[in-house]
């Protein structure tokens, strides 16, 4: 049965409210900024951090006070106009200290944070690329590392290379790779048999190009999430060798020398010498932990509209 020409009518196409794009087409980042813009708590952890880190650059312009000027008339003077947070046993002025104590947590948890991003990113992402024996070797190594305690590698490094702000950055970079790489390195062998990786393996691309173009840009929002969750825990590590004699040394100061130095006066009244050092640990550590669980939820596929 034949079927009339006539009946064969092109489809006209219709230009409508319906058929109208109303919202404008936004990049992966784009969006991951919105959603986070969203996530208040996140917003608010975001606002300290930034805000701890410009006043621990402008620290020296925002008091004419010394963190290491002693003045043993003005020792353990309460919070007051002249001394914000008080001051110590030796009249230094606390709220100076504070505030170049940010400097050396901020700069130990950033520090530390890079490095293990950089070598558990080349470490993991070879392992779970080339996978078989090179990563069962690789990963092999990791179990050893991750069974020496960082405390111990601590000591060891004080012993060879003297106490300072370097031994301890290097002490906490020894095995803090480790989650890094293991995190990188499940993410790798889960996106490695997708298909756009076995067409570039067609066409004829390295293994560090397929790595570095394909591999480590799909898994950069688990990475980041991993970064800033690395932040607060070298702050914290920091702040307990510190606490334990065993990080920075005087005249310098961090949070963790200054709470060392107020525990024995607590029981004689000196309550802001030991509150305002644990108070900014305890605080910036809140925030990294908000930012990084706002980005984990960023970064969630499910999150995604």
């Amino acid at each position: 049965m034949s079927v009339p020409d006539h009946l064969f009518v092109p489809m006209q196409k219709r230009v409508g409210p319906m058929e109208a794009i109303v919202r404008p087409q936004l990049t992966f980042w784009q969006q991951a900024r919105i959603r986070l813009f969203k996530n208040k708590l996140a917003l608010l952890g975001l606002i300290f951090i930034v805000a701890l880190a410009a006043l621990s650059i402008l620290g020296p312009w925002l008091t004419d006070q010394s963190y290491s000027k002693q003045n043993l008339l003005n020792g353990n003077q309460a919070p007051s106009a002249e001394h914000w947070f008080g001051t110590d046993e030796l009249g230094r002025d606390v709220f100076a200290r504070i505030l170049f104590g940010s400097r050396i947590s901020l700069t130990v948890g950033v520090v530390a944070a890079l490095i293990d991003f950089l070598i558990g990113v080349v470490y993991g992402g070879i392992a779970g690329y080339f996978g078989g024996r090179v990563d069962n070797i690789m990963m092999r190594i990791v179990d050893i590392l991750y069974g020496i305690p960082y405390l111990l590698i601590v000591i060891l490094l004080m012993v060879v290379m003297g106490p300072g702000l370097f031994t301890i950055i290097i002490a906490l970079t020894a095995t803090g790779w480790i989650g890094m790489a293991r995190i990188v390195r499940g993410q790798v062998l889960q996106l490695a048999s997708s298909e756009y990786v076995l067409a570039s393996r067609t066409l004829g691309a390295g293994a560090w190009s397929i790595i570095r173009r394909h591999l480590l840009p799909n898994a950069f929002g688990v990475i980041i999430v991993q970064v800033t969750f690395s932040v607060p825990s070298a702050i914290f590590a920091e702040a307990f060798l510190s606490f334990l004699g065993l990080g920075i040394q005087p005249p310098l100061a961090s949070w963790g020398t200054m709470a060392n130095d107020a525990l024995p006066t607590i029981l004689s009244g000196y309550w802001w010498r030991l509150f305002f050092p644990a108070f900014f640990i305890s605080l910036t550590m809140l925030a990294f932990n908000l930012l990084g669980d706002g980005l984990q939820n960023t970064f969630n596929p499910k999150q995604r509209r």
